[in-house]
């Protein structure tokens, strides 16, 4: 469970955590930057941050290891975990899009995702029985192995398609970072966490 005093927040490492732990302090929190490079877990002053990787994150606020965190909404979406959402973040903004190689035709008989759920649901909902298969590497290249016909993955700027060959065929979501919150915290911190949401939610465009 996580600490009796202090917020633990469940960042995923990289670009995204930096721009938490500035959200954070545009908040009102007084966070330091970390224990190291290799730290996973630490104390960095009015909260415990534990980096993980960013499909982990909604695991550990579901299970109150973590009492919030900050997560794309894709990764939320696919997790399918039972979290209260309270703020749209705004950064990191990117779209889960069906990809194909540039002119391709016909139906796609097999479809390759980081986002196996997300994918079989869209699927469905365009009448397809395409066969979907889960990967965790660069899905881009299924397409580029024939080892799928289509992929769903997340789109920034589109560069890595355009060099190889590959146009989105259709956006199945657009997707930010979202706080979330682990349920029971939200009553044992309930007064912190609902401080920083309200804080959150009022911040400036630029902070």
């Amino acid at each position: 469970m996580s600490a009796p005093g202090k917020l633990v927040l469940a960042l995923p490492k990289g670009r995204v955590k930096d721009e938490s732990l500035a959200a954070f302090r545009a908040a009102g929190l007084t966070l330091a930057d970390g224990g190291g490079d290799r730290a996973l877990r630490y104390d960095a002053g009015d909260a415990v941050v534990i980096e993980m990787r960013n499909a982990d994150v909604p695991t550990y606020v579901e299970l109150g290891v973590a009492d919030a965190g900050v997560v794309g909404k894709d990764v939320l979406l696919e997790a399918g975990a039972r979290l209260v959402e309270p703020v749209d973040l705004g950064f990191a903004a990117c779209r889960l899009s069906l990809i194909r190689p540039r002119g391709a035709r016909g139906t796609a008989l097999r479809v390759a995702s980081k986002y196996p759920r997300l994918t079989a649901a869209y699927l469905r909902r365009v009448g397809s029985s395409a066969e979907v298969v889960k990967l965790n590497g660069n899905v881009e290249l299924a397409c580029l192995t024939g080892l799928a016909d289509a992929v769903v993955d997340v789109v920034q700027t589109g560069a890595t398609l355009a060099a190889n060959d590959l146009e989105e065929v259709d956006v199945l979501l657009r997707s930010t970072a979202r706080f979330v919150v682990n349920r029971a915290s939200l009553k044992l911190k309930g007064d912190s966490l609902r401080a920083l949401i309200d804080a959150l939610r009022n911040l400036p465009d630029a902070y």
